[in-house]
């Protein structure tokens, strides 16, 4: 067999084992989800070999999707890690024999506390199966290995569904976009969505502003000196005016305006886009490609001017 023949194989058996849970999501999948969206303190998921290494992906996959998770190796449970559940948790433990010995270990002590259990089993005559309250059917009709020995359909169909569950119950806590980004503060969408306009602005300064009643040539030279490519014009009590860009210079041009005796507040535009300090920078850059604009001028609650944010900022941030 020719290493292709032999790799869509194993795709073709691992996708037949994930289709043959359609029909495992049943009542006892419910069940399963009620149990972890009731639980007042924490999934604990486990499982030894392979299926140890599946079990700390889904609790991984809890975790960062809403359902205080952590795995817990059955092994040094029986060794005093078992201290770390509590009647409290929910236990998730994870055997395709269902006969593991070092997890059968443990059942005793789990059921002793009151913990629910939920197992996940590719055999449903196993002890862990029966002393489950309820439980999950991950069997399949063969192994990927052609030996029958490695498990790989067998792990595969764990991990989707264990990736069931995380979803139903992100689906079920109403898990958003920003809650995902409160537990992943260090990767791109964290970035996208905990940065505020007031982490990236610019202020004192370096805000372009002239005072009503400039003269266009002074109005240019605050935007040339400042490189923002536009300048706010405040009136006399700080408050925003309007605002005068490179692209209403190119307007002025056209229209022959005397830039040495026209005052820039005839050329301004009134109603321009603005934010808040603590507007995210995500919702920032969704205004600038939305009207097409390169800054914003940042207003406080009182209508003043406080900051300029450029779209380079946001680029510099990650915010794309």
């Amino acid at each position: 067999m020719s290493y292709q023949e032999s790799a869509l194989r194993t795709i073709r058996i691992e996708q037949d084992a994930i289709a043959d849970l359609k029909g495992r999501i049943n009542h006892n999948f419910h069940q399963a989800c009620e149990i972890m969206l009731q639980c007042t303190g924490r999934v604990v998921v486990t499982g030894m070999g392979k299926s140890g290494h599946v079990a700390n992906k889904i609790a991984a996959t809890l975790a960062s999707t809403g359902t205080p998770s952590f795995f817990v190796h059955p092994g040094e449970a029986s060794h005093g890690d078992l201290g770390m559940i509590t009647k409290s948790d929910a236990v998730l433990a994870i055997s395709n024999s269902g006969n593991t010995e070092e997890i059968l270990t443990i059942l005793p002590l789990i059921k002793r506390m009151g913990a629910p259990l939920i197992s996940m089993t590719g055999n449903p005559s196993s002890m862990l199966d029966q002393q489950a309250d309820v439980s999950l059917d991950i069997s399949i009709k063969e192994e990927a290995c052609p030996l029958g020995l490695a498990p790989t359909s067998s792990t595969t169909a764990t991990l989707v569904m264990g990736d069931a569950l995380a979803v139903a119950l992100l689906e079920a806590r109403g898990f958003s976009e920003e809650d995902f980004a409160f537990s992943h503060p260090g990767g791109s969408l964290g970035r996208k969505l905990l940065l505020t306009v007031s982490d990236l602005m610019h202020t004192g300064e370096r805000i372009p502003i002239v005072p009503s009643g400039t003269m266009l040539s002074d109005g240019l030279l605050e935007i040339s000196k400042k490189g923002f490519g536009l300048t706010a014009i405040i009136n006399p009590d700080n408050s925003l005016l309007g605002l005068f860009t490179d692209g209403d210079l190119r307007r002025a041009f056209e229209e022959n305006v005397d830039l040495t005796c026209t005052q820039i507040d005839k050329l301004i535009t009134h109603d321009c886009k603005t934010v808040q300090p603590d507007t995210l920078a995500a919702e920032a850059m969704q205004i600038m490609e939305q009207y097409k604009i390169t800054g914003l001028l940042v207003l406080n609650s009182n209508r003043e001017l406080v900051g300029i944010l450029h779209m380079h900022d946001l680029i510099r941030a990650g915010v794309v």
